[in-house]
């Protein structure tokens, strides 16, 4: 799930956390044997880590026992979890495993070597070619998506990372899930014209979650026209991007 890190040997050993210690290599949760922390955020942290059962590379995302305690944290790392179950897709991070140790909630998913889609646009502008197959990939996953139910609510290019195998669509902890709610997919958002009126953020550029459900799904598309905009340093290529998604 998340960039190449250099792995590291060591013996098993326990530890007792506390809010703020990160996991240290050879930890063990479950399973799983942490390698080296990947990167951390509001939400918890990221980890590579081993599966000594199958012995293959994973990510781990853990939600640490001081945020576990909080019903919006634990309640956002649940829903993350069943959103990501119900999906299958090749441009979808697939979820493995989910459990509980120590007072920490973990998700298990693939582990990804690339970058977020946010690093590769600090070192310069996309090609168009490379714009339109990253397009056609997330549009693909977020089609998916909304068929089973699931919308996405937070589309951006850090939450979209650039593999060998193509773009993969990350972090579904804002994800809306109801399976009564699935649409036909995104490829029929772009004829609705009612407006996006959003309660947070800039609605200039991505709003989180908007007032009416039936909008819901239009907002990932308004997230995947302005991801194609910041790929592309062209004022006449975005306009076109804009209009014809």
């Amino acid at each position: 799930m998340f960039a190449n890190v250099p792995q590291v040997h060591a013996s098993p050993i326990k530890v007792h956390y506390t809010a703020t210690m990160p996991l240290l290599p050879s930890t063990r949760l479950g399973p799983y044997e942490i390698v080296s922390a990947i990167g951390a955020g509001g939400m918890g942290e990221v980890y590579r880590a081993r599966d000594t059962r199958l012995d293959r590379t994973v990510a781990i995302k853990i939600l640490p026992e001081h945020l576990s305690s909080n019903p919006q944290f634990h309640e956002r790392f649940e829903r993350e979890a069943k959103a990501i179950s119900s999906l299958s897709h090749p441009h979808i991070c697939p979820l493995y495993d989910v459990g509980h140790q120590n007072g920490i909630d973990y998700l298990v998913m693939e582990y990804l070597e690339g970058e977020t889609l946010a690093h590769r646009l600090k070192k310069g502008p996309l090609s168009s070619d490379q714009v339109l197959q990253y397009a056609i990939q997330i549009t693909e996953a977020l089609d998916t998506a909304h068929k089973h139910g699931v919308i996405h609510r937070d589309l951006k290019p850090g939450n979209i990372m650039l593999t060998k195998a193509g773009a993969k669509l990350l972090d579904f902890g804002l994800a809306k899930v109801n399976a009564a709610e699935a649409v036909s997919g995104v490829t029929a958002l772009a004829t609705q014209t009612t407006p996006l009126t959003c309660r947070s953020g800039n609605a200039s550029r991505r709003p989180q979650v908007c007032r009416h459900p039936a909008e819901r799904p239009r907002v990932a598309a308004f997230g995947i026209r302005i991801c194609i905009v910041d790929c592309l340093p062209d004022p006449d290529a975005c306009a076109f991007w804009t209009e014809a998604f």
